[in-house]
């Protein structure tokens, strides 16, 4: 029987210890010191202060022999950070903030997924790039609107990087995914894998928050073998396998990396998210996607970003979806690629945040076909689905040149359809991104064209 699910925004993230997970909140606070060798200093100011360092933050999970200088505290008392503060060898301190922000979905989107699911008559699974999916799932709107096809058959490009998805997780034994996942971590229970599936049973949690997983509105098809998911405990269920499902469709041949930060009831903690950027530059990432956003920046977030694309990475986030001209974090880093909404009419979606000091380019977030858990597909609206169009085309450009830098492959982004300021340098174009890239490259090596692009009937030699 088929079942529809039709849900609001999210986020989420937790924390762990050097011995194993610990449990959130309680007031935790993120500290840095001044040396590498900083476990001895904070672990003595403890000593003196009544409180318990939970484990590091900038090193990989396990790693009790590598220098870490950022950890999680638990019982520093506010009249206490002052006083650790002017001890010789502690830098920072943060709060660890609590995340569980859910936005109505107020543009009327709801109706409309099921609609668009609805309308869609090419359901018959299909061979994408050796995994299988939908039909409607690759040659869906927004493709067309990127020029997708184009750059996949005429410039042969399909990727070559690894994308780490800072997200709810992913589902592992998803068709379309399975074979392209890599290395994920579930830092919501500090497991290994970055599966969400395993939260379709996770009680409610109730937290304010400042971060907001950026979906507004997705309607699920076809859950043959699932139950509809209800309620506030589920309002980030399958966003991660969402977002992953878009990267795969833009880059069909890059690496996905799960890095579950958030929960399905769209709670979490700062902590978790340090710990994924600082995962995905150690484990040799090369895209960061972020699709999530808060109103304000931290200054270790700045600090872990900074150290990841100082490695090398590319950062891709979300520009969320209040609708308005304002700065939210880590879009709005100058080293962060910001990503707004459009619609299918290259216009601005009406949910979508604007604004030159916010926004990279743009790129479509309504009605996006992907992937879902259990083997099922969503129609989805949000910067968020945006977002990994962007990161799966830095994927492209970095499978062109594995060593291409953030400056390269933002100015080659920047190769869009020119829109209204506030979208920064307008719609994202593939095919216009990656022809600069192989300007750039011109010995980059290309991708074996699928028999898809000989079959459609179409001369992709000739694209514009």
């Amino acid at each position: 029987m088929k079942a529809r699910w039709v849900v609001g925004v999210v986020v989420g993230a937790l924390v762990v210890s050097l011995a194993g997970p610990a449990a959130a909140g309680q007031g935790d606070k993120i500290v840095r010191t001044k040396s590498l060798l900083g476990l001895p200093v904070i672990t003595n100011a403890c000593a003196v202060l009544g409180c318990t360092v939970l484990g590091s933050l900038d090193v990989l999970p396990g790693d009790t022999t590598s220098p870490s200088s950022l950890f999680l505290v638990r019982g520093l008392v506010q009249n206490t950070v002052t006083w650790l503060m002017s001890l010789l060898g502690i830098a920072a301190v943060e709060p660890d903030l609590p995340v569980g922000v859910a936005l109505d979905d107020s543009w009327g989107s709801s109706q409309a997924s099921v609609a668009v699911l609805d309308s869609l008559w090419h359901r018959t699974p299909m061979t994408y790039y050796g995994s299988t999916a939908w039909q409607a799932y690759f040659e869906q709107p927004a493709s067309a609107i990127v020029r997708l096809p184009q750059t996949h058959c005429s410039l042969r490009a399909t990727g070559g990087a690894i994308v780490a998805v800072i997200d709810t997780g992913v589902d592992p034994n998803h068709a379309t995914l399975a074979a392209v996942l890599t290395d994920g971590y579930d830092f919501t229970r500090d497991v290994a894998g970055g599966d969400e599936v395993a939260d379709a049973g996770q009680a409610p949690a109730s937290l304010d928050g400042a971060y907001c997983v950026n979906q507004a509105s997705v309607a699920v098809l076809d859950q043959a073998s699932v139950a509809v998911l209800d309620g506030t405990q589920y309002a980030a269920f399958g966003h991660g396998t969402m977002v992953a499902g878009v990267v795969h469709l833009v880059a069909p041949t890059a690496r996905i990396m799960p890095l579950k930060a958030f929960t399905a009831d769209g709670q979490g903690y700062t902590s978790s998210i340090l710990r994924a950027v600082y995962y995905a530059s150690l484990k040799g990432a090369k895209v960061l996607n972020m699709s999530f956003s808060r109103p304000t920046s931290s200054p270790e977030l700045k600090r872990a970003i900074d150290n990841a694309t100082g490695n090398g990475l590319v950062a891709v986030a979300a520009a969320g979806n209040d609708g308005q001209a304002t700065l939210v974090y880590p879009a709005a880093y100058s080293n962060v690629m910001g990503v707004a909404s459009t619609t299918n009419a290259d216009t601005r979606s009406s949910f979508s945040n604007y604004g030159s000091n916010l926004v990279w380019v743009a790129a479509p977030g309504e009605g996006v076909i992907t992937t879902y858990p259990f083997g099922s597909f969503a129609a989805a609206w949000g910067t968020s689905f945006s977002t990994p169009f962007v990161s799966g085309g830095a994927a492209l450009l970095a499978g062109l040149q594995g060593g291409a830098s953030y400056s390269q492959v933002s100015s080659a982004i920047a190769r869009a359809k020119t829109l209204t300021s506030d979208l920064g340098y307008g719609r994202l174009d593939l095919y216009r991104a990656v022809q600069y890239g192989r300007s750039l490259w011109p010995s980059a090596p290309l991708s074996a064209v699928p028999a898809s692009c000989a079959s459609d009937g179409v001369d992709w030699s000739a694209a514009p």
